[in-house]
């Protein structure tokens, strides 16, 4: 088992869900392949997700 169980990662959907022409969700700033795999992914795996998320989100505002 990783260092996070997936369960204690929580999904930051915020239903709004429309994906930019950058194939990223212009509501929670996952692409379509990391929404559709989220519900299998390890919590390892879903905590690099939200980096990444963040990441978007920040250069979103530039």
């Amino acid at each position: 088992m990783g260092k996070y169980d997936a369960k204690d990662v929580k999904s930051p959907c915020v239903s709004i869900c429309a994906l930019d022409e950058n194939e990223i969700c212009v509501g929670c700033y996952r692409t379509g392949m990391e929404i559709s795999r989220w519900g299998g992914m390890s919590g390892d795996e879903k905590r690099e997700v939200m980096m990444q998320v963040k990441e978007r989100e920040k250069s979103s505002y530039i």
